[in-house]
């Protein structure tokens, strides 16, 4: 039987700024369901796992553009730390970390291949116009595209 479809409440977004995760430059942004916040605890936890997730990822793939964007979500039942970055010009790469609170372990990526809630998807689908924007044309401007926000 499928499961009953959850009713749409808008999420609070934030601007977490920019970080270098080398090679990427990352657009960040944080997402909250009601009743909760990004704290400066989650920002540190992501970071950290930007740091030690992204690089072997970014690398092993090839090809990047150097820039990307994240996505820390604090939901109602775990936090999704969401990471993708563009290659070959037009293609959008993921890495995605989605752990229950209260669990010890993420659960695993290909077990439950999700691409991302209605929430993150929002986000993923400005991200790509402003790819397409900035990047996708005669004079690429990086510096477009990291200002660009939803």
């Amino acid at each position: 039987m499928a499961a009953e479809a959850e009713i749409y409440h808008p999420r609070a977004v934030a601007d977490l700024g920019l970080w270098l995760v080398k090679p990427l430059q990352l657009k960040v942004y944080g997402i909250a369901a009601s009743g909760k916040i990004v704290s400066q605890e989650n920002i540190a936890e992501a970071k950290a796992i930007a740091e030690a997730e992204l690089p072997p990822r970014v690398s092993a793939e090839g090809q990047d553009n150097g820039l990307g964007f994240a996505l820390l979500h604090l939901g109602e039942t775990g936090i999704t730390h969401s990471f993708y970055w563009w290659v070959q010009g037009c293609v959008l790469c993921q890495h995605i970390r989605r752990t229950l609170y209260g669990a010890r372990e993420p659960l695993s990526s290909t077990e439950r291949p999700v691409i991302g809630c209605v929430w993150e998807l929002e986000l993923i689908n400005a991200e790509q116009v402003f790819w397409r924007d900035t990047m996708m044309i005669a004079n690429p401007d990086p510096a477009s595209y990291l200002a660009a926000r939803h």
